[in-house]
Formats: structure tokens, C-alpha cells, sequence
């Protein structure tokens, strides 16, 4: 079996989150996508954060009945900081045999050197940098030449502008989030009052 793994706070989850997903099933050919949402982000320490069972309905309403995408509550059910080389652990022995790939936005080409032992979990699980064109229309096509484990897999995916912390301003300023989030997700929003 081919594993994704896609990992965040999903702060709220948007659409944005699927199309990624998607395009990994796609090109990468997996079975399935597990949707992982963070207890504590390790490199966000102090950040506010919805309670995670917040957060994990909203995962759980974004995937919906998607046969492609399964939620799993693994780190939240830990508990404490959310370490994906933990998590990877974790996920390898549950399901042995199967192959991992643990997909990542660009921005863990700056920060995967902080991760908590990157060298074992490039050894878990394939690396895979999901890209998107820039403003410029660019996409990262190379790492740093000291990236631990050396070079991971790129993966263009269509550009989607939206982002959680767009969502959340969104929704403080009063404004619609209608096309950003699926309804079963906004459906959530509003009945906890969130970000407002």
C-alpha cells in the first residue's frame, strides 16, 4: 500500500487542503491520503490554536466520505508536541508493508533541518515537496545542498490562493468564506463561533 501522509494544524482545513491531496493520489499514484492533525506544532510553540477536537471534526467533515482521504486523530490522541518522526513511527508499524510519503509544502525547505531526527525520518518515509508557482510563476525544483537525507521528491500542484490564516482574518473581519472551506467545515465554523 502507498501512504500519503499530510500533516498541519488545519486551522481551519480549506479546499486548498483537498486539490493538494488529490494531486498527490494522483501523481504519486496512492492508495490513500492520511489527513494527520497536530496536537501541539513544535515550531509554532505559544501560537493559539481551536482545540484539537475542534480541529480534528473539521478534518473529518473537509474529507468527508472521500474513499482517497482517511483522518486519523494519532497525534492529538498522543498528546503534547506533534513530532512527525513519532508519528511516522507510529503509522510504519500499524500498517507494515507500506510504503510512506510524507508530503510537505516548500517551506520545509528552510525548516526540515530543525525537525526532530529529519535523518531518520527521510529513512521512514519518502519525502515529498509539494510546489506550487510563485508570484513570479517559479517553483522550487532543488534543495539546499546540505538538506538532510539530500534531494526530496518535487511535486507541481496547481496553485490555490487560500490559506488558514486567510480563512481566520476572513472570518473576524466578518466577511464570507463561501468557495475557501467546504459548507460541512463553514457548517462547524459557525456553530462553535470560531475566529470571529
Amino acid at each position: 500500500m502507498r501512504l500519503g501522509v499530510l500533516g498541519g494544524t488545519f486551522d481551519p482545513p480549506h479546499v486548498g487542503h483537498l486539490l493538494i491531496a488529490s494531486d498527490a493520489v494522483e501523481q504519486l499514484s496512492l492508495d490513500r491520503v492520511v489527513f494527520i492533525p497536530a496536537a501541539l506544532q513544535p515550531l509554532k510553540p505559544g501560537s493559539a490554536q481551536t482545540p484539537p477536537g475542534v480541529r480534528l471534526a473539521m478534518v473529518r467533515a473537509l474529507v468527508g466520505d472521500d474513499p482517497r482521504f482517511v483522518v486519523d486523530p494519532i497525534e492529538i490522541d498522543r498528546g503534547g508536541l506533534s513530532y512527525t518522526v513519532d508519528t511516522l513511527g507510529t503509522l510504519a508499524a500499524q500498517q507494515p508493508g507500506a510504503e510512506l510519503f510524507l508530503l510537505a509544502g516548500a517551506d520545509v525547505l528552510t525548516t526540515f533541518a530543525r525537525w526532530r531526527e529529519p535523518e531518520r525520518i527521510r529513512r521512514q518515509a519518502t519525502l515529498v515537496v509539494l510546489t506550487r508557482g510563485g508570484e513570479d510563476g517559479t517553483v522550487p525544483t532543488a534543495a539546499p545542498p546540505d538538506f538532510p537525507g539530500g534531494a526530496p521528491v518535487f511535486l507541481p500542484t496547481r496553485r490555490v490562493d487560500v490559506s488558514s490564516t486567510e480563512v481566520r482574518a476572513r472570518l473576524a473581519a466578518g466577511r464570507p468564506i463561501r468557495g475557501f472551506v467546504p459548507e460541512s467545515v463553514a457548517d462547524l465554523i459557525r456553530s462553535a463561533g470560531l475566529y470571529r
